[in-house]
């Protein structure tokens, strides 16, 4: 009977490729083909951090490697009264596809080892019948009204409303640093950018996440056509927005060939977060799993939402491997407490970004007056759980600053 797997995402095809690797069985079910996603919209402009690397290296899904392909800097600035700007380094380097590649690579290779992908509309009363026909039924769409019927954790969900106007774009025009990397910029009362290198269908370009607060002015740009007025008026509002609040990213515009890739390259909206309970009986001792976005949902402003989505599937699969065919409440219990330091870490962290709480510009300003610092705060991306020890109180924050300088180097040896 094996899994069944119900979402077309990097939760989904992560987890199935995974169980494909142990010959267990697996069927995913997605409302919609793969083959339709490279002329569609813009999904969104995820970043993957190193351990979603090491997860398709080991999975043998790595066609976009990251030595090539990738980078290992963040830019960071806050503006404000107060500017600065700091560079941190990666131990392990990180890189962009846009997921209308990604995914469609990650399905040609499930399939092309045996696997089963059914193009099927996935709602509540199909549960019943997936049951019937599966030891355990993992839900990993986060879309539609499955993700509904895991109840929110009401302490770990305290956001009901969008906390950003989201405006997510791939363009040309934008030079390239002398070192890749992406560039996050904070600006306060107004919102953040996230500039990242991605590769794409035009080949390398730069996507420009703008997170702008709902009453900001800046707000507006997601309201602005991508076609009004053959783009002038929001090519000319994206500038008007960069040079005004995103200078680092501004100084390497050049206006005469900005603009974006393609109408279809924009994404508009807002994201309600959420963390939802990990599992629930469907029938029978028939057990329905969260996972990815189904389970937990973050804002795009920190780029982890793909990121946990993956190390959440790589968890998954590790119980199923682990479990001998037993798929129970104690079974669901296990994988809940598995992944729930990291999953709660990054939620947390994303959470207090979106406030633009004092206790994160200390620790950024902190960072630009201690490289040390700078390259712990950048590495852990990688590894949100330690982002939020270091973030989750104003006495953790403050032990952090207080870490010594960075040692000073070694005379030459004579």
């Amino acid at each position: 009977m094996g899994i069944g797997i119900v979402g077309g995402g990097i939760a989904a095809l992560h987890l199935a490729l995974a169980l494909q690797k142990e010959q267990i069985d697996a069927v995913v079910y997605t409302a919609r083909g793969h083959g339709d996603l490279p002329d569609g919209p813009l999904l969104n402009t995820v970043v993957h951090h190193n351990p979603t690397i090491a997860r398709d290296e080991f999975l043998g899904t790595d066609r976009w490697p990251a030595d090539r392909y990738g980078y290992r800097r963040h830019f960071h600035r806050i503006g404000g009264s107060a500017p600065v700007e700091f560079t941190g380094v990666f131990r392990r380097p990180s890189s962009a596809v846009d997921h209308r590649l990604y995914l469609p690579a990650l399905a040609e290779t499930f399939l092309d080892r045996g696997g089963q992908i059914r193009t099927a509309a996935v709602g509540a009363r199909d549960l019943s019948r997936l049951a019937s026909q599966h030891e355990l039924v993992v839900i990993a769409s986060g879309r539609g009204p499955l993700s509904g019927l895991f109840d929110r954790r009401a302490s770990l969900s305290p956001i009901h409303a969008p906390q950003r106007r989201i405006c997510a774009g791939l363009y040309t025009g934008i030079d390239r640093r002398i070192e890749d990397g992406v560039g996050i910029s904070l600006a306060p009362d107004v919102g953040e950018l996230l500039e990242i290198p991605i590769i794409t269908r035009h080949g390398r370009v730069t996507a420009l996440l703008f997170e702008n607060l709902p009453g900001a002015e800046a707000a507006a740009l997601s309201d602005i056509r991508p076609t009004e007025d053959g783009g002038c008026r929001f090519a000319r509002a994206v500038l008007d927005l960069l040079r005004d609040q995103h200078p680092m990213t501004f100084e390497r515009v050049d206006e005469s060939d900005f603009g974006l890739t393609d109408p279809r390259d924009l994404l508009q909206g807002g994201v309600i977060p959420a963390f939802r309970e990990d599992y629930f009986e469907i029938e029978d001792g028939v057990f329905a799993l969260a996972l990815g976005d189904a389970h937990v949902v973050v804002d795009p402003i920190m780029g982890l939402g793909a990121n946990i989505a993956a190390y959440s599937a790589g968890v998954v699969a590790d119980c199923i491997i682990d479990s001998g065919g037993i798929f129970d409440e104690l079974f669901c219990d296990q994988v809940a407490r598995a992944r729930a330091e990291v999953l709660i870490g990054a939620s947390q962290w994303t959470n207090l970004m979106l406030q633009q709480h004092p206790r994160v510009s200390d620790v950024m300003r902190a960072a630009a007056r201690k490289p040390m610092l700078a390259n712990v705060f950048t590495d852990n991306f990688d590894h949100p759980e330690r982002q939020w020890r270091i973030l989750a109180t104003d006495r953790r924050a403050e032990r952090f600053i207080a870490a010594g300088p960075e040692p000073e180097p070694a005379p030459p040896a004579t």
